[in-house]
């Protein structure tokens, strides 16, 4: 079931509506079966996987708790972590190891292994395995204590509005307010119109802009040995801006449902192509598991304790452990560990880079130096996408080539430009549109306001006004009908 579906529009009302009359005590109880129907919308059969990761995890942390002697508490962790990462290397990873192997097998001309069978992919098992991993670690290191009623955790690991595509909670946010879930304030109307108003600039920039410009993405993408350097710079450009409203659309509509209801999920996007450096990007992009890989792989690896060396090596390894995670792809994993280069030069040559701007007197606080920084992080941000969208390294490095070897300006000024699954009235309805959501992040940059805080300092006419607009411009210019293909967001497939 997609949010941005005429099915939802009918279950996330009827779901509010029942929890707001029934009892306080069973609250939770209804929230979880329509999690689980919500799951079981695409595939009742892998509802069975999430149940099997709850209960694991759920048992592990009992287990972890009760025991008194030291071993048994790392035996229920490790097995726990075992079972768990195993069955998301049987779905995920199995295919692309296979591959590997059959490639390998080919290098001394032995014959290849036979794939045994197929598996599809269970719907957003990464994001809620990791969100049952982290509490079975939490509950090892003693941050908090297992939580005893089984349904209550089931709730927490399957929570709707985050369950397929993140944010990835943690226990000390979610599972709290699962535990006090008969003491959250229903019709609340600051929660409902705030959570509405989330809801609809989610689905605003899902629906108008990130399925609007993923045409001409496409169109670039599949072909793109056919195109020349500006349409490929604009197929790079443009699937940094679909990635990044499909994301943060599914991340915003997600926040904004679970408001409505009373809770608060973590904001997972702060702006972050304003960013001014790498590290800053992976501050501000995908802020759940960019905290989450933070806190259970890099800082036990040592984290920058042990020394640069050792402080480089943890970045690689992160990083690309965290491409591998998007995606059963090697160039998903190069995607990572470019990133992960990216920050190791940015840190080797930061004393130089210092000296340069004393000796230049450059003026690090200015206006344009901050500009330029924004926009070289940008880039660089942009070509590390390329191996995200390409689907292989050597697709990713030829379309690299072709920038810089096929130029074409004139394409910019005979129409060419609209040609690209876009024309010349879907341009501009993609280049409006976009600058309303560069206004939206300004305002988030500058003024450190959410959208939902800055309609609330506006008048009544000019807070409605705006989001009667914008459900106009979903209904007018979103992409759906009999004769579109209504994309389903990007991270589900991770």
């Amino acid at each position: 079931m997609l949010f941005n579906s005429v099915d939802f529009l009918i279950f996330f009302p009827i779901v509010v509506l029942v929890y707001m009359v029934i009892p306080k005590k069973t609250r939770y109880i209804w929230l979880l079966i329509t999690s689980y129907y919500f799951y079981m919308c695409w595939n009742a059969q892998y509802a069975l996987l999430l149940l099997g990761s709850t209960l694991t995890t759920w048992l592990a942390g009992w287990m972890v708790e009760k025991a008194k002697k030291v071993w048994v508490k790392k035996a229920a962790l490790w097995g726990c972590l075992g079972v768990n990462l195993g069955i998301l290397f049987f779905f995920k990873y199995f295919d692309l190891f296979l591959d590997t192997l059959n490639k390998g097998l080919g290098f001394l001309n032995i014959q290849a292994v036979e794939k045994p069978f197929d598996v599809l992919l269970p719907v957003g098992i990464s994001f809620y395995t990791f969100q049952a991993l982290g509490y079975i670690i939490d509950v090892y290191q003693g941050k908090i204590t297992s939580e005893k009623n089984v349904l209550k955790y089931a709730l927490f690991v399957s929570f709707f509005p985050q369950l397929v595509a993140g944010p990835i909670e943690r226990t000390d946010n979610l599972l709290k307010q699962v535990r006090d879930v008969d003491k959250i304030k229903v019709w609340n109307y600051d929660n409902i119109t705030r959570g509405l108003t989330l809801m609809v600039w989610g689905l605003f920039t899902k629906m108008v802009i990130s399925d609007r410009v993923a045409l001409l993405v496409d169109t670039v993408f599949n072909n793109f040995y056919m195109h020349g350097a500006v349409a490929l710079i604009a197929g790079a450009v443009g699937f940094a801006l679909q990635i990044y409203c499909d994301f943060m659309g599914y991340s915003t509509v997600a926040m904004g449902a679970a408001k409505v209801m009373g809770f608060e999920l973590m904001d997972n996007f702060d702006t972050p192509y304003m960013s001014m450096s790498i590290a800053e990007f992976w501050r501000r992009w995908h802020v759940s598991l960019s905290s989450w890989f933070r806190d259970y792989v890099y800082i036990p690896l040592g984290g920058n304790r042990k020394g640069k060396m050792r402080k480089y090596l943890n970045l690689i390894i992160t990083f690309g452990v965290s491409g591998l995670w998007h995606g059963a792809s090697w160039g998903f994993v190069a995607w990572g560990l470019l990133h992960a280069m990216y920050q190791i030069v940015g840190d080797v040559t930061r004393p130089w880079k210092e000296k340069l701007y004393v000796a230049t007197k450059t003026k690090t606080e200015s206006f344009s130096f901050k500009l330029g920084k924004i926009i070289s992080t940008f880039v660089l941000v942009d070509i590390a996408w390329i191996f995200f969208r390409a689907g292989s390294v050597g697709g990713a490095v030829d379309y690299i080539k072709r920038i810089f070897t096929r130029w074409d300006p004139w394409s910019l000024f005979n129409g060419e430009i609209y040609t690209l699954g876009l024309d010349r009235t879907e341009f501009n309805i993609l280049i409006v549109s976009t600058l309303l959501l560069l206004l939206v992040d300004f305002l988030r940059y500058f003024k450190k306001q959410t959208i939902t805080a800055f309609l609330d300092e506006q008048t009544i006419w000019f807070r409605w006004g705006s989001i009667i607009l914008m459900i106009g411009a979903i209904i007018i210019y979103g992409m759906y009908g009999i004769n579109f293909d209504s994309a389903q967001f990007i991270y589900f497939q991770f």
